[in-house]
This record gives C-alpha cells, structure tokens and sequence, in this order.
C-alpha cells in the first residue's frame, strides 16, 4: 500500500448507508482528520464521538476548492490533515476531479466507494462498458439528445425530483416515447427503491430528491434519429440560409479533426452548425461559437439547445475584436469574415501549434484571399496547405424529368500548424 504519511488531504467516499458501509481504513483517515468537509448529509454519518471542525459545502463549490487548496502545507508551516466526504467515487463526476486540477496526486489519498454507475448496472443487469454514462445535475436535461440513439442504454445522474420527468418529456419529443426509463432512489442505502415506466407514459409523481436513471432508448416509428457523426441533415438547423450545407460540412469537420478536451473557434458561426457537430462527437470537445447577428446568435442557441449541447459558448461580436479574452484554440473554422482585414493572420496567432485552420470562401475576393495568404506563409505549415474546390449537386425535377442542381461552389483553405 502507499505511504499516506504524507498525503494531508484525504478524498472520501461513502455509500448511502454511510458510516456502516465504510471501510476500516477509511474510518482510520476521518478520526484522525482535523477538519472534513462534505455535504450535510455526509457531515451527519459522522459518529457523535468525531472531535473535528464539521464544514459544510459552499457554494458556488470553487469557493470550497479554494479553501481546500488554502490549506496546503508550506514547508515552515504545520500540517493540518484535512479530509473531503464525496458520495460514491469522487473520480466519477465528483469533487477529487476539480480538487486534481490545483493539487499533485502525491498530496492527495483517494478512497472510492463503488459509483452510482456500477450500483445501477448491477441492479438493471447491464454491463458498464456498454453503456453510456453522464450527468444532468448542475447541467440542463437537453445534454441527453445527443446520446438519445436506438438501442442506446443511458445511466444518467439526476438533477433533482423532476428530472426524470423531464426525460421522459425529451424522448417522446424525439419520437423515443417507448423508451424505457428507469428510477432508482437512494441506491445502497437502506430507503433504496426502484421503478420503471414508459417515456410517453410516465405517470410517478412522487421522486425522491437523491435519484438516477437507467435508459433504454427505444424509437417510434416516426423517431428524430440523428448521427453523432458529422454531416447531421440541413433541416435539423434552424437557420436563415447562412449555413454551411452538409456534405461540405462534413468534409470541413473531417479537416479540422476534432479531438478529445480541445477547443474550436466557430468564426462567423451563422446558425452554428460547424460549431455543434464539433461538440457532438465527444461530449469533451468544447467549441466557441462568435457571431454578430442577434438573429443568428438566437438560432445558434436554439440549435445548440436542441442538438445535445447547451454547454456551448456562445459570443456576441465582430470579429476579429470579439476573440480577444477568448480559451486558445486547438481549431478553427473561418466560415465568414474573410474580407474582414488580417483575420487570417489574427486566427493563426491564436491557434496552438499543432492546431488546424480551415478556412471556407465562395466568393472570388475571399478565394484570392486564401491564395495569397497560404502563398505567403507556406513555411509555417506543418504541411504544404491545401486548397480544394469541393462542390456537391443534388437531383431535381425538371418539368416531367430530373437534372442536377449544382450548389455554390466553396473552396477550402485547410492548413496545421508546426509545432
């Protein structure tokens, strides 16, 4: 085992039946803990024998990150054995994940309880790793569309009581309304229930607040059944023409690689498009989305809403004033703007190398713009840049017959950054 010696802070976690379930160990750091801090129901499984300073959670929980991080022993100063009580694994959507982003390892000891996903796995009969698992507490319900599939199977930690209320009025809206939900309460715990319904029929009024849900995604016939894939169809935008059309937004995604934690600056975002398939393929990736139009910038929430991923950033401005202060880029997207100044070489100098640009022109002014700037700054690309001309025809009736409709062509600036 570990020498724990010198870990001073201690990351707990406990089951529902709390104090009973925990571990000889665990109940070894508490008691010789000087202080722990947890929710108030974690603070009351302590025994009535436990000498420590009780703190109660803050809110917001930075506060209380930033406390702990206050603590942190100097090399002259005394050590206080500090120690966190988290339901279940506080690796798992928990707050030895927030703590891990300002403290080493090496000062921290973690002891899991079994995670809420496992107690719902092992009382449904799924297996973890062929499930998908997420959060809805502290985030809105729309951040299940994305995983709404047929045949998917979802653990879900709720928000509060109407939560699964509120999933069942998402899935039948997707036309999923025979999906299978699940409630389980207080699971490990001595008041643990369980219950299930249909999503278009649910009829439990009565949820406690410390609630999860198992999914089962089931389609109806006439289901909203979108890939997390990019080239998602026109029509699930709602968008005013300024949108990039699917097969060349499926093309750009593919140039501009989304990647697992990274950044996306949607440059002239129009209804958001490029921005949210971005977001869609990992519920890590995160985008930026600038626009101008107070029209639009309404569109893009509602898109954004919609397609599974309201945790998109959304900023009102021109650009290139609007990107100042904005999280440093690992891609970006230019659909619109090009004629406005340096934009390119503003973009370029904010894209972390390794990073990917793609720029999109239709018309000649932009294409010479493209021309002349991939011309000029060849020597800085991790590859010679590539220009392409991609256009796409579609089929339509003419008269008594049918012809090929060409749409405006675009042509594309793709280009990586040295590292």
């Amino acid at each position: 085992m570990p020498d724990i010696t010198k870990k001073w802070l201690r990351v707990i976690g406990i089951g529902e039946d709390g104090w009973d379930d925990l571990a000889a160990d665990s109940r070894e750091l508490l008691y010789e803990s000087e202080i722990v801090l947890g929710g108030e129901r974690h603070l009351k499984m302590l025994p009535e024998d436990w000498e420590g300073e009780r703190i109660v959670w803050s809110s917001p929980i930075r506060e209380a990150v930033s406390k702990i991080v206050s603590w942190r022993p100097s090399e002259s100063g005394s050590v206080k054995k500090v120690a966190v009580m988290a339901s279940g694994d506080p690796l798992c959507y928990g707050i030895a994940t927030k703590l891990l982003r300002y403290l080493p390892i090496e000062e921290m000891w973690i002891k899991p309880a079994l995670s809420t996903f496992s107690l719902i796995c092992s009382r449904v009969g799924w297996s973890l790793p062929d499930v998908e698992t997420l959060t809805i507490h502290g985030r809105p319900v729309e951040m299940l569309h994305s995983f709404v599939q047929p045949g998917a199977k979802l653990l879900v930690l709720n928000k509060d009581e109407g939560s699964p209320k509120q999933a069942a009025e998402l899935l039948t809206a997707r036309g999923f309304g025979k999906s299978e939900i699940t409630v389980l309460e207080h699971l490990g715990g001595s008041k643990e229930r369980q219950f299930s319904g249909q999503a278009d029929s649910w009829s439990h009024p009565e949820v406690a607040a410390l609630n999860t849900m198992a999914l089962e995604c089931i389609p109806d016939a006439n289901a909203n059944v979108l890939a997390r894939i990019p080239g998602l169809p026109d029509d699930a935008f709602l968008h005013d023409g300024q949108l990039t059309k699917r097969g060349i937004r499926a093309i750009t995604l593919s140039r501009l690689m989304p990647i697992v934690d990274q950044v996306l600056w949607d440059v002239g975002a129009g209804c958001g498009s490029v921005a949210i398939e971005w977001m869609r393929t990992n519920p890590r990736c995160k985008a930026v989305a600038i626009e101008k139009s107070e029209s639009r910038l309404k569109l893009i929430q509602q898109n954004a809403s919609e397609l599974g991923v309201p945790m998109l950033n959304i900023v009102s401005g021109n650009a290139p004033e609007a990107l100042n202060n904005l999280p440093a880029p690992d891609a970006i997207f230019i659909g619109g703007g090009l004629s406005a100044g340096n934009m390119l070489e503003i973009c370029w100098n904010a894209l972390k190398p390794g990073g990917r640009l793609v720029a999109n022109a239709v018309t000649l002014e932009s294409e010479q713009k493209l021309l002349q700037w991939q011309n000029e700054n060849a020597g800085k690309f991790a590859a010679t840049g590539d220009l392409t001309r991609l256009a796409v025809s579609h089929v339509e009736k003419i008269g008594k017959f049918q012809g090929w409709k060409t749409l405006r062509s675009v042509t594309q600036l793709a280009v990586i950054k040295k590292y």
